[in-house]
This record gives structure tokens, sequence and C-alpha cells, in this order.
């Protein structure tokens, strides 16, 4: 089954905390950002039939010329299928459409293959935030995409 993204509603709140909490179990956000952040417009869910097997948001003001992704992930059952890449790519093309040229990420020094993700998008690393995730401590690597020069 192929999954299918689209904008994502008051009503995905539920299924997307149920994989954020399972996908990041001592730093998840909270509901209430996770329903702020949905409302704010620029967030996607990937669905397979009614089930939503990931989700994604992007902050990617027109006009300003950078675009931060702000979280993204997939549900354990639904890795390794190309979703992740999917919900990666469709926030890069929001960005595009916004005239963004820059997009910033960053990632757990520990989630290789995240990292893995973001660089065969072309995102590079272009800094380091020690002790960012918290309450692990782990490093957050800063990665950036040129938006022109996208693979």
């Amino acid at each position: 089954m192929t999954a299918t993204i689209r904008a994502a509603v008051a009503d995905d709140v539920d299924a997307v905390m149920a994989i954020e909490r399972a996908s990041f179990p001592t730093d998840a956000w909270s509901p209430s950002a996770m329903r702020e952040t949905l409302a704010a417009g620029d967030a996607f869910v990937a669905e397979e039939g009614a089930d939503v097997v990931g989700y994604a948001a992007v902050l990617a003001p027109a006009g300003s010329g950078d675009a931060d992704v702000l979280t993204i992930a997939v549900g354990a059952p639904a890795r390794g299928r190309g979703i992740g890449a999917d919900l990666l790519q469709h926030m890069i093309d929001t960005a595009c459409a916004r005239g963004a040229q820059r997009m910033f990420l960053e990632v757990r020094a520990d989630n290789a293959v995240a990292q893995h993700l973001y660089t065969s998008r072309g995102f590079a690393p272009v800094g380091r935030r020690p002790r960012y995730y918290q309450p692990d401590g782990v490093d957050a690597i800063v990665m950036r995409l040129d938006l022109g020069a996208t693979p």
C-alpha cells in the first residue's frame, strides 16, 4: 500500500501523538505543542487507508528565504518504505514554493537513520548543539540544504 500525504487537521493529533511518543520516548512534544503545530498550517500526515503512519511539519514563511524542518516521524511498522523521504520531499517542495533558499534542521547525533535520510536529500552538517535533546543530553547536528541545489 502506498502512503498518501495530506495536510494535517486537528483530528490527527491523537494518531500523531501515538507515533511521536513511540518514536521519541524521552523527549516527545506535548499534545498542546503538537496541536498548535498542526493548526499552524504547514503540517502534513502520511496515510495508508484510514491510518496515519507518519507526520511532518515545516516552518517556511513566504519571503523569509529560510525554512526549518520542525518535526518528522514515521511509525515503526511503516518505516523503511520511503514514507519519511516522501514527507521530507513534501516539506522541501513547500519551502521552495514559498521562496526559501535554505532549509535547516536539527537531528539527534545518535540517529544515524535520520542523518542518512537527510544527507541522501542533500542536507549537509553545518554545526552542532551540545546537549540539545533533553533529558538525554544528546547533541543535535544542525544541517542545511541549499534549495537551489536539491538532488
